[in-house]
């Protein structure tokens, strides 16, 4: 399983175990600036027998060595389209190869097109309901692609027990899932923060957890230019007493939870499965860029005015249920028809060459640059000198290696969050 950020690592190999119950998993992390910690890794819960970091071309020298029945491109969508692209010109001339898959970590609420014709190739593009599985096979059907690849299962980490009300032993608990992108702006996150700390104060009995991603210096999916943590730090007076920062695994913070508040996050999917409450914020507005809009007729929506009054939503089953979230007991077939295509594809001697519909032909102004970007040419073979296997090297070589790698990600940091917003306000001057 290839992943690039911690957010698909947690897809990637919950997905791989759900395919493939009992096997043994080889995680390979994608090197990047997003490339996830140890500790983001062990939060997943999810342990691999054997783990890695490759750059993409060293990713796909490997593949002709392989004896794995089954590759899972865990990625953004350049990155699963350059792997198709690489892994096929290696397999060029084998007799026989994995089956491969991929497929999306949670909401699919932007860039569906470009997303999805990216992933085509991989023989499962994974759809997480039948909402999704219904938009896929349109997609490929509307460019004249084949859509056999697009099957329908679930969010891979969905689960955990029901909620069963409020627990006499512990405070009523309020979570605000935050996200690292979104909302993106200043004001915005600050508000959000605000609003979740005047829940707080309005209610001194409840307990409000702003549930975090990633710590400080930690690298998600997506750069936080406005981390939670520093805008909480300029409070004045600092958070209320019943009002703090959590990290850690979100199936077990859904486990002391009474209502999940978010602006679009997956988490609200994984909060309905459970039956927690769950309310996405309409505050600023029902709008694409924020995802929120995926929720329409969902029965969620609400703003923060109406969270403090006590009103709790109710979500619509019709809607849950489309989205693979009802929590009904169809979830434990969810991954059935996966499990079965991914047996009759491993089942066979040979398996037809990976066929991406981005080719030369097809995007000749758009795919060599994807391809470049990962350290393939236009055929998928990789750039001189970007497969070169790995040299042996001692410890004082890893360690130097590795501080290297983290000044460089630091660097990258500093310049999003501290010098990218001041060269912005100078531009406005």
């Amino acid at each position: 399983m290839l992943a690039d950020s911690d957010t698909r690592w947690k897809w990637g190999a919950l997905t791989a175990r759900r395919l493939a119950p009992g096997g043994s998993l080889d995680g390979y992390l994608l090197r990047g600036r997003a490339t996830p910690t140890v500790r983001q890794l062990a939060e997943v819960g999810v342990r691999a027998d054997a783990l890695s970091e490759v750059t993409g071309a060293e990713f796909v020298a490997a593949a002709g060595r392989w004896r794995y029945d089954v590759v899972v491109l865990a990625c953004v969508g350049g990155a699963v389209q350059a792997m198709l692209h690489g892994l096929g010109h290696a397999w060029a001339r084998s007799p026989a190869r994995p089956a491969v898959v991929t497929g999306y970590v949670g909401v699919v609420y932007e860039k569906l097109a470009d997303g999805l014709l990216l992933r085509h190739g991989a023989d499962l593009v994974l759809a997480n309901s039948r909402h999704d599985a219904e938009r896929f096979r349109a997609v490929y059907a509307g460019v004249g692609a084949p859509d056999g690849s697009v099957t329908q299962c679930a969010l891979p980490f969905l689960g955990g027990e029901q909620y069963a009300g409020p627990s006499r032993q512990r405070p009523y608990t309020v979570v605000f899932a935050a996200q690292p992108s979104v909302p993106e702006g200043r004001a915005d996150r600050a508000y959000l923060l605000e609003r979740a700390t005047r829940h707080a104060r309005l209610h001194p009995g409840r307990e409000v957890l702003i549930k975090l991603r990633s710590r400080p210096g930690e690298h998600t999916t997506h750069i936080e230019e406005h981390p939670y943590q520093k805008l909480a730090a300029r409070i004045p007076g600092g958070l209320p007493s019943n009002c703090r920062l959590v990290y850690g695994h979100m199936g077990e913070v859904l486990g002391r939870t009474d209502l999940l508040v978010t602006v679009s996050s997956t988490a609200a999917l994984e909060s309905l499965h459970r039956t927690v409450p769950t309310a996405v914020l309409t505050d600023l507005g029902i709008r694409e860029p924020l995802g929120n809009h995926h929720f329409l007729g969902s029965g969620c929506l609400a703003s923060w005015d109406e969270l403090d009054a006590g009103h709790l939503p109710a979500p619509d089953p019709q809607w849950t249920a489309r989205q693979g979230v009802a929590a009904d007991g169809a979830y434990e077939h969810a991954f059935d028809a996966a499990r079965e295509r991914l047996a009759e594809l491993t089942a066979r001697a040979t398996l037809p060459p990976l066929a991406p519909y981005y080719t030369a032909r097809t995007a000749p102004g758009y795919l060599p640059a994807i391809l470049a970007r990962h350290g393939f040419g236009p055929q998928g073979r990789p750039l001189p000198g970007r497969a070169a296997p790995a040299r042996e090297e001692n410890a004082l070589h890893r360690a130097t290696r590795s501080v290297l790698r983290d000044a460089a990600r630091g660097a990258y940091r500093h310049g999003v969050q501290r010098v990218a917003p001041v060269i912005r306000r100078l531009g406005e001057l």
